[in-house]
């Protein structure tokens, strides 16, 4: 398992990647809101209100989850809410490693954007390998595997300090096509190939797609693609 430390990618057009690590302090927020809520420092129910239920857009008398808000907003709000810490810490140090140079290639506005709609697609993608199930979908994943997505097409050289799994504790520097395509290769692989699993590939692989797709008419125009340092 390749566990990113930090990247050689300095950011270009930024000061500071404030929307990256306002959506990195968003969701801690989120998760200390879902601890108030439970007994203990794992997911609890309460999350299960802002989930995507592929069964619950296709039923017109599904449970009013959201009174205050459209139905359809669960495609975000699943995004900012996280089972565990060990899912929380994950997602969210893939997006602190990457998410800054996308938000520098992206402009802060765009990226804000981009962010969401990656969470909307990854969502719908979950939705359709899941029709009609009471499966839930919670996690910023699928949106941090369109972050993902972006770095691969932009800056496939550009050089990524990961650690091997836990056993070999070197930091070792692999260009970031390496890294994260092996990491999408996985990602597909077990969509495709893998037994019932809590994990949601489906959502990783739409998350990763739209990302890459959403990257080139968004980017800045000197951006250029597969290039990288």
């Amino acid at each position: 398992m390749f566990i990113p430390l930090l990247d050689r990618n300095p950011v270009r057009h930024i000061r500071f990647a404030y929307v990256n690590y306002g959506i990195i302090a968003l969701n801690v927020i989120v998760f200390l809101i879902q601890l108030a809520h439970s007994s203990g420092f794992a997911f609890d129910s309460f999350a299960l209100t802002y989930a995507a239920v592929p069964a619950y857009f296709l039923e017109p008398a599904a449970p009013d989850r959201l009174p205050y808000l459209p139905d359809g907003l669960t495609l975000v709000t699943y995004a900012f809410f996280h089972a565990d810490w060990l899912h929380l810490g994950s997602n969210m140090l893939f997006l602190w490693v990457f998410g800054d140079n996308v938000e520098d290639a992206l402009g802060h506005v765009k990226y804000a954007l981009f962010y969401l709609a990656c969470a909307a697609l990854s969502g719908l993608t979950f939705i359709l390998f899941a029709w009609g199930s009471y499966t839930w979908l919670i996690g910023a994943s699928g949106a941090v595997a369109g972050v993902m997505g972006v770095y691969i097409v932009l800056y496939p050289h550009a050089r990524v300090y990961v650690l091997l799994g836990l056993t070999i504790p070197i930091p070792l520097p692999l260009p970031a096509l390496w890294m994260l395509g092996a990491w999408a290769a996985v990602q597909v692989f077990y969509l495709a190939f893998g037994e019932a699993s809590p994990v949601a590939w489906s959502a990783h692989v739409g998350g990763l797609i739209a990302g890459a797709a959403l990257c080139v008419p968004l980017k800045r125009p000197d951006v250029v693609l597969f290039g990288g340092r």
